[in-house]
This record gives C-alpha cells, structure tokens and sequence, in this order.
C-alpha cells in the first residue's frame, strides 16, 4: 500500500452545520470500507475536551474510532496497537512537547513503520508540521522558533499560515537565512497529501485557502502560491 500523510493547516473541526469536507476527503484516504481511526493528543498533554471532540467530530461517519494516550497508554504494545488502525489523526497544540514526547518514546519509529505498512498519517498544525524535517512553531512564549521533527517528509511546514499575521513574516525570514529548510506553508482549511515523498494533491475546505511553496533563492526568498483542488 501507498506511504500516505495528509496534513491540515488548521479549522479541521469546524461548526456543525459547515460541512466537514477536509474530514470526509480523509476517511477516503484509506482503503477499508469502514476505517480505524486513532487519535493522538500528546500536543495537548491529551486534554480531554479534546480527546471528546475527536470521538463526537468522527462519530458523525462511518469508521471506528480510538485513542493513544503517550502520558497513561492503552496497553504495553504501543506498536501493535498503531499498527492496528487505518488511519492516525495527531491533534494540534504544544509541538515541541510533542516532540520531546515521542522522541523519549521513540514514537516516530513507531509512526514511521506504521507509514511504511500503508497507515495513513494525518493530523492538524502540530499534527501536519511533525511530520517535516523542521517547521517553525509558537511552543515557546519568547515566539516563533525552529523545530526539528519527525523526517518522514524533506522540507518544512508552516501552518496557520493566512491567519496568524507574524506567520509568513518569520517563515520567509527563516527560509532566507536557512534556519528552516525550503518548504510548503498552508492557509486554515488548506491540506497537503503526500503519497510517498511526493506532494500528490492540495485540497481545500474554501476556496478562498491556498498553500504556498516558500524556497530560498541566493540571500533572498521566494514564495509561490500553489494549485489547490476545492472539495466542495
């Protein structure tokens, strides 16, 4: 099976009578007629309110749903127990505390396998820049810093892109000095879906959201839109 990783810039869950587009474009991602799905919430120390959105959101289709807890875990398996599913959705918060998480966890081995084996590897903000060489995030008050991560996919990622003004500002900035590797930014509503290393499709919720490729050329940078398919 294809390495899928289906990554959201953000308003994944959104207000009930919108319909979710992004959700249901997700649950086709994967094979099985009816999905597995399992939630990791390590960014939000696995907070439960969140931990109930996921199950009320995902109740609304056809899949069978689940949770991974790094912090109380399920079982002592954790391997087998991701391997188990159809699809990983990692929710969005703190990612530094995601990655410190994990790498004590050795959880990205995990995920990697799980992504070698045809799992489908999802996940909003945190969820989607985790899954990059690097990413710039808002996990230390002091501001947007640099992150390495997880390496399944070349490059960086900047969410939030359309909506959080200081955004493009410091991802622009960090591309230009190579603080951050060259990379794709995404808007809210906007997600990025790789089959193996190759960006394969950008889909929106709205068609006024759109990603944005974002290199370095010499000592400057150059940012350009991308192509994004409208799923309603």
């Amino acid at each position: 099976m294809d390495k899928q990783i289906f990554g959201i810039g953000g308003d994944f869950f959104l207000p009930q009578w919108q319909r979710p587009l992004l959700r249901e474009h997700l649950l086709t991602l994967s094979p099985a007629a009816r999905p597995k799905v399992c939630y990791v919430g390590t960014a939000t120390g696995d907070a439960a309110h969140n931990t109930v959105e996921f199950y009320k959101e995902f109740g609304r289709h056809d899949c069978e749903t689940s949770h991974l807890s790094l912090y109380s875990p399920p079982q002592k398996d954790i391997r087998s127990f991701v391997l188990r599913h159809d699809i990983i959705y990692v929710g969005g918060g703190n990612t530094k505390n995601l990655m410190a998480i994990w790498n004590e966890w050795g959880f990205g081995d995990i995920m990697r396998e799980a992504w070698e084996a045809g799992i489908v590897l999802s996940g909003t903000s945190a969820g989607s820049i985790c899954w990059f060489d690097d990413c710039i995030t808002d996990s230390i008050p002091e501001g947007l810093t640099s992150l390495k991560c997880v390496g399944l996919l070349k490059g960086s990622n900047s969410t939030h892109y359309g909506s959080h003004p200081d955004r493009p500002t410091t991802y622009r900035e960090q591309i230009r000095t190579g603080e951050v590797s060259p990379g794709i930014a995404t808007d809210d509503g906007c997600a990025l879906h790789y089959i193996g290393d190759d960006l394969h499709e950008i889909v929106t919720q709205d068609p006024d959201r759109r990603a944005y490729r974002v290199e370095r050329v010499s000592d400057e940078y150059k940012e350009t839109p991308l192509d994004a398919r409208y799923l309603g």
